[in-house]
């Protein structure tokens, strides 16, 4: 009867694993699908859509841009729901150029962000958070971020900081045969605008007023805009004859 009950409670046990681990793999599944970028000056650290919900994010004894005296703990703190704090911490534990992610939780209003990737702003610098395309006037572990929305985060040397850049382009394009591609910039309280003179990756030549540039590629790239002083642009990958880039 003994051995009897001990394979029972070794099969209860197992039954119990499985429904936690097929638990946890159900609430990433259902995660709230967004698109992160991190833009450090004209360095993009990150530009790709995760899925994110409540989690954990680490907070550091050398998150100390906000002087010595605001340090964090060090402990982990949970982020509720679907957040752009959140979002980025989940990318920093796949994702090595955001690493180190250092945090704050000295304040009552909220977590702090001091640096990502070695990145840390200086003098009157911070990290700014743009949710599609609009600055935010709340922390990013306050934000909610709803399917499809698009988390910036950017290190801007002072307020208000520069226009934000977007490109629209084709998907899929034939080999050699030209194409037409879109920027617009947007300031920071999201009206948009013709990004004219800015310069797309692949192009012939840089934008015209109405923000549009002929491209001819032969094989499949990410374009990105730039212009030297806007927030660099999303990357756009683009098949060519049937392939995709890589990653």
């Amino acid at each position: 009867m003994p051995r009897l009950i001990s394979f029972r409670l070794v099969a209860a046990c197992s039954l119990a694993l499985i429904l936690m681990l097929c638990s946890a793999a159900l609430a990433v599944a259902k995660g709230t699908p967004a698109q992160l970028r991190v833009v450090a000056g004209q360095k993009v650290l990150a530009d790709q859509t995760l899925r994110t919900g409540t989690t954990s994010v680490p907070t550091s004894r050398r998150a100390a841009c906000f002087g010595a005296e605001s340090v964090g703990s060090g402990k982990n703190v949970r982020v509720a729901g679907a957040t752009p704090l959140g979002l980025l911490a989940q990318a920093a534990r796949r994702t090595k150029a955001l690493r180190p992610l250092l945090l704050t939780d000295a304040f009552s209003f909220g977590l702090g962000l001091c640096a990502i990737g070695g990145y840390e702003p200086k003098g009157e610098g911070f990290w700014q958070l743009r949710i599609n395309h609009k600055a935010s006037s709340v922390g990013g572990d306050a934000v909610k971020l709803k399917p499809r929305d698009e988390a910036l985060w950017y290190l801007t040397a002072a307020f208000p900081g520069p226009e934000e850049l977007s490109l629209v382009a084709p998907r899929r394009v034939a080999a050699g045969k030209a194409f037409r591609v879109r920027v617009v910039a947007y300031s920071e309280k999201g009206k948009a605008k013709p990004a004219g003179g800015v310069k797309v990756s692949g192009a012939t030549g840089r934008t015209d007023a109405r923000g549009y540039a002929v491209v001819t590629l032969r094989r499949p790239v990410r374009l990105i805009a730039r212009d030297g002083e806007g927030i660099p642009s999303n990357r756009v990958a683009v098949c060519v004859g049937g392939k995709c880039p890589k990653g």
